[in-house]
């Protein structure tokens, strides 16, 4: 399997060298409710993100009418209601992702959203998508993950619930006809606990398949994320909700408005942290350089035709005049051409 380590999601460059793309998982947590939707597109605007998420599916083509709750839903939302009724609540028609699509569009922030079923993800095609998000519900789904693939337009592919030879043969399905793929660690807890997140795989991801990785992150407040991409995650994403007392599955796993621009600006803290990967001295340091690093002076006094050695030179701070100390050996049983008085700075011989 080849993939490219560079391409472009609208205006954005995806690759190790470019800045994380950082998407604001809005999901579901509009409630059904295009004007929710629009407020949760200016809140992850305001926070500074990349990209807003939405997902699309219509109920009857995604799960039978008998389905319990996972778990988590059951904790958030009635607990008798099947999943059918609780997602046919927050089903949005594709003219619903329409209006979204060119409010984003108007404000300067990258639409995106998840297709959950074969319908969704052909009626998706009057959007003109940039790029496509398989849910990790989807990674075992090979005939899916094959047309999604087909679209041409990169891939972005969670792996929550999965072994490595599932994640294997999803990234081998999408391979057979796109190269522009992200593969993103995840757990599909809501929220996850510390020792389920296992950040490691994300360099696993990294080693096994040579490609760009990222996170998909499930935990608390701002969470795993930063550290994500400290081990090289270049795209993130993570849900958020307007308040996280509203009614649905996924609003008290989900960041607020004032923690989804804390999430931003930490990552792009680290960002800072991190650099590029160039070791030379920084702007600021080399004022620093020039005053604390030592050159080569006399020891002793030195009469002309001394030869060098370690009793008669010394390094020490001279304000960055004179041969750098990491010259010493080339300085070493030299004959001095000059007298030295002690602490004068020796000069090229």
């Amino acid at each position: 399997m080849k993939f490219n380590d560079s391409f472009q999601i609208g205006n954005f460059t995806i690759s190790d060298d470019s800045p994380v793309f950082i998407i604001a998982e809005a999901g579901v947590n509009h409630n059904g409710d295009i004007e929710l939707a629009k407020q949760l597109i200016d809140v992850a605007l305001e926070a500074g993100a990349d990209a807003v998420k939405f997902q699309s599916f219509i109920t009857e083509e995604l799960i039978l009418d008998n389905v319990e709750k996972a778990t988590y839903q059951k904790e958030t939302t009635e607990r008798t209601e099947t999943q059918f009724n609780m997602l046919k609540k927050l089903e949005f028609a594709v003219d619903n992702m329409k209006l979204l699509k060119a409010y984003c569009d108007s404000k300067g922030i990258l639409f995106l959203t998840t297709p959950f079923d074969e319908k969704s993800l052909e009626l998706l095609d009057e959007i003109d998508l940039q790029a496509y998000k398989i849910s990790s519900t989807d990674t075992t789904n090979i005939g899916f993950i094959r047309k999604v693939a087909k679209k041409g337009k990169p891939v972005i592919i969670s792996t929550g619930m999965c072994y490595m030879d599932e994640v294997e043969k999803a990234i081998k399905a999408i391979a057979e006809f796109n190269p522009n793929v992200v593969l993103l660690q995840c757990t599909s807890n809501y929220p996850v606990k510390a020792n389920e997140v296992h950040l490691n795989v994300i360099r696993t991801f990294k080693n096994k398949f040579n490609m760009v990785v990222g996170f998909s992150d499930h935990t608390p407040s701002i969470g795993a994320s930063p550290y994500a991409v400290a081990i090289g995650a270049k795209v993130v994403e993570k849900h958020f909700t307007l308040d996280k007392e509203m009614e649905g599955p996924d609003h008290r796993a989900s960041l607020d408005p004032t923690e989804l621009a804390a999430y931003i600006s930490e990552i792009r803290t680290v960002e800072s942290y991190l650099g590029n990967g160039e070791k030379i001295p920084t702007e600021s340091e080399k004022n620093t350089r020039n005053r604390l690093q030592k050159c080569l002076v006399a020891a002793v006094s030195i009469k002309k035709g001394d030869i060098f050695n370690d009793a008669n030179i010394v390094a020490k701070r001279t304000g960055g005049k004179g041969i750098s100390a990491l010259e010493y050996d080339t300085v070493i049983n030299q004959v001095a051409t000059k007298d030295y008085c002690k602490n004068e700075i020796i000069i090229s011989e």
